[in-house]
């Protein structure tokens, strides 16, 4: 008797380029530098600290599922210090040393190697592990409440999106987009700067790391979206700019919705996966409880991610 092998069946595309995870990660930590360095610029010490601090015991917990798994070492190919950078680019400055290693461990433990490492994580683990610290300390991820004893020489002193959610458009009408793109507002220790944020993006583009639909879709999803309740009632909505401008939307857009394990690989998927990220961004904002939407948005796309990486073009011919 023949004996009967499964069939196993791997996820398009299959034309492999010679790249590898190491310098994917290394080109995205490159991207990212900019953006840290800004905040590191603005924030001074207590924001280094926390990026070393990030990316220190991101490796630790990854280093330490390895040897508890008998895995091979996997530190060296870079994933868990990209992953312990961008935790820190969208902590506070001050955030507290065991707030930052519990974020991690959450990124490394629960967001990737507890569904089996690199590659098999459903969702992006920086924005699950985000998502729960959002849900499980509130003022920690405030910051204004986090960032009330730094001397910011900002145009305003309270995160806008906050402003926004407390008082409508009248209280940030005052505020520069030219200042809200070179990053002096509060936020993020490095996902305020969009122009830094707006680099790296190219750069990981032109790289081939990341694809430009779903960048381009997030950023086109969030403007549309924000245009037609700002055109529905301006005197509650913000305009599309400011929302574009503010919050995590630029580091969303390119280092987060774009993560490869929890994000479409096909054309059309990806101008929807990230149209729906955008869209469900300015819904959140707008409509619901939270200041800031872009992590809760990608959470969903990613949940939503096998269904719509099954849209398919419909094929060229006819049935003989």
């Amino acid at each position: 008797m023949n004996s009967k092998k499964t069939l196993i069946v791997s996820h398009a595309p299959f034309w492999h380029d010679g790249s590898g995870i190491p310098e994917r990660s290394y080109h995205t930590i490159i991207a990212a530098l900019p953006a840290a360095m800004v905040g590191i610029a603005y924030y001074g010490a207590p924001a280094l600290g926390v990026i070393c601090l990030a990316i220190s015991s991101a490796i630790l917990w990854e280093l330490l599922l390895n040897y508890a798994g008998k895995r091979p070492i996997t530190v060296g190919n870079g994933n868990a210090a990209l992953i312990g950078l961008l935790i820190a680019m969208v902590l506070p400055a001050s955030a507290p040393w065991w707030f930052v290693i519990i974020a991690t461990f959450l990124a490394i433990v629960i967001g990737m190697q507890i569904f089996g490492g690199i590659g098999a994580n459903p969702f992006n683990p920086v924005v699950l592990a985000i998502a729960i610290l959002m849900v499980s300390y509130k003022s920690h991820m405030d910051f204004d409440a986090a960032l009330v004893n730094f001397s910011l020489d900002f145009p305003s002193a309270t995160d806008p999106l906050a402003a926004l959610k407390a008082f409508g458009p009248a209280a940030v009408e005052h505020l520069n987009p030219i200042d809200l793109f070179m990053g002096r507002q509060v936020g993020g220790l490095g996902s305020s700067c969009g122009l830094a944020l707006a680099l790296g993006g190219i750069y990981l583009m032109l790289r081939g790391i990341i694809r430009w639909e779903i960048s381009i879709a997030f950023i086109a999803g969030v403007f549309i979206s924000a245009m037609l309740f700002n055109m529905v009632d301006p005197a509650r909505y913000a305009p599309p700019v400011f929302h574009l401008l503010t919050g995590y939307t630029l580091i969303g857009a390119f280092f987060l919705a774009t993560e490869s394990s929890s994000s479409p690989v096909n054309f059309i998927p990806m101008l929807v996966y990230g149209a729906l990220g955008g869209f469900m961004t300015v819904l959140i904002r707008n409509i619901g409880v939270y200041v800031d939407g872009v992590i809760f948005a990608i959470l969903l796309i990613n949940l939503i991610n096998p269904l719509v990486d099954k849209i398919r073009p419909k094929a060229i011919g006819k049935v003989a």
